[in-house]
């Protein structure tokens, strides 16, 4: 009697293990390639209108241990119509057909998938149907078995990459008044933005908006809460515009919180160092001037994008930092880098110091969704990376020094500088 119980005991732990097991990945977390418009993705349904044969979906997870994996779908077809797919998995390809139920959600099994090392795997699902024919609205992605355990996927409708900073310690100097950066974006996707100066009134750098246009940007926000609608905003806590350079556009912005925006259209090239300059001049106890300054690789000489006169302020530069970001999270399954160097301070006295030390930052996605984000120096020059779903994770808050230059940039025929 007892051995019976005990054998029961054991079957029934044994199928609670192998329940749990079971992890399903919304279709709302895959991508599209290669057009990211080729279907429709959606947090409510998931994939739908996929009735291009020349479009995959995609999905990327960490797989922490090596077994088999039991791979397969849900998905919606209408009744009696039939859909042939397949799926890439660790260099295996297994194909099904599954047969619609109307509203009823159907299951498509593509059997099981070796894993031979841990790592990060890519599933990719192909449409085997004609052109134009429905292949289902897909609603996750189901896998079972060993190599799902301590699996980590990203479960969240946001498929943005993390957002990846450097924070520079500069707390021991008081009464900043310039900080200068260099930027060289090696890996550069549409829609990132690679920030060089950003301090904790507004932020400056170069940005990826389409296939022909990039943009150098700064940009500083109002005073206040307001995080949506600069409408809302009174005019002594907005920014007002000093001056701008020539062909600089400048306006509004939301969304993000609310200020005064700038930006000049300039075809910036990947692997090619970009200089940035920030300036800040308190003029009372309540109003700072922001400047940003960027030098013009065509002409070799220092051009103003914009300045900007900021209310309720009245203090020097602090809480400097750099970043990459991925603000369309279309194409979140690429690689965003770019390498950090030779960053200054100079004091009101004149006084440059260089900053040799960096610390690991990064927001929500990266503390719990997407991991595949890290820091480190490269060419004596700190670098961020994020995205790719490749080997590389840096701890929060960890530390980094790169070797210093000793070449301040006053050698660099400056613009004038606050006193």
């Amino acid at each position: 009697m007892k051995s019976s119980r005990l054998l029961a005991v054991l079957l029934l732990t044994g199928l609670a293990a192998q329940a749990q097991t079971e992890l399903r990945v919304p279709a709302f977390t895959a991508y599209l390639s290669p057009d990211v418009e080729g279907a429709r993705v959606s947090g409510r349904s998931g994939i739908s209108e996929w009735n291009d044969p020349k479009i995959s979906v995609l999905w990327f997870g960490e797989i922490k241990m090596s077994g088999p994996l039991e791979c397969s779908l849900t998905l919606r077809l209408p009744a009696g119509v039939e859909s042939k797919l397949r799926l890439t998995v660790a260099g295996k390809s297994h194909e099904a057909t599954v047969k619609g139920a109307g509203e009823e959600v159907v299951k498509v099994d593509f059997g099981s998938f070796a894993i031979a090392t841990a790592g990060y795997q890519k599933f990719a699902l192909e449409s085997l149907n004609a052109a134009g024919k429905s292949a289902g609205n897909i609603e996750a992605l189901v896998l079972n078995g060993t190599a799902t355990t301590d699996a980590h996927f990203n479960l969240k409708s946001r498929r943005n990459t993390a957002s990846v900073h450097l924070a520079y310690p500069s707390k021991e100097f008081t009464n900043v008044n310039a900080f200068y950066c260099e930027v060289t974006a090696t890996e550069t996707p549409l829609w990132t933005y690679f920030e060089a100066c950003g301090w904790h009134r507004g932020y400056f750098g170069m940005q990826v908006n389409s296939p022909t246009e990039r943009r150098i940007i700064f940009s500083v926000w109002d005073s206040g809460n307001e995080a949506v609608s600069r409408d809302k905003v009174g005019k002594e806590d907005r920014v007002s515009l000093i001056a701008k350079g020539k062909d600089v556009s400048s306006g509004d912005f939301g969304n993000e919180g609310t200020g005064g925006h700038s930006h000049l259209v300039y075809d910036w090239k990947t692997g090619e160092k970009q200089r940035f300059l920030m300036t800040s001049k308190p003029t009372d106890a309540t109003h700072t001037i922001y400047a940003g300054y960027w030098f013009h690789p065509e002409q070799k000489k220092w051009m103003l994008i914009s300045s900007w006169k900021a209310p309720k302020d009245g203090k020097y530069l602090s809480g400097l930092y750099s970043f990459v970001e991925n603000f369309g999270g279309d194409n979140g399954l690429l690689n965003r880098k770019a390498r950090f160097g030779n960053q200054w301070l100079r004091t009101a006295d004149g006084e440059w110091h260089e900053v040799t030390t960096a610390k690991f930052t990064c927001d929500p996605t990266g503390k719990a969704d997407r991991f595949d984000r890290f820091m480190g120096v490269e060419n004596g020059q700190f670098f961020l990376s994020t995205g790719g779903f490749g080997p590389g994770f840096t701890p929060f808050g960890e530390l980094f020094n790169r070797p210093a230059t000793g070449k301040a940039p006053s050698d660099l025929a400056l613009p004038p500088l606050p006193e």
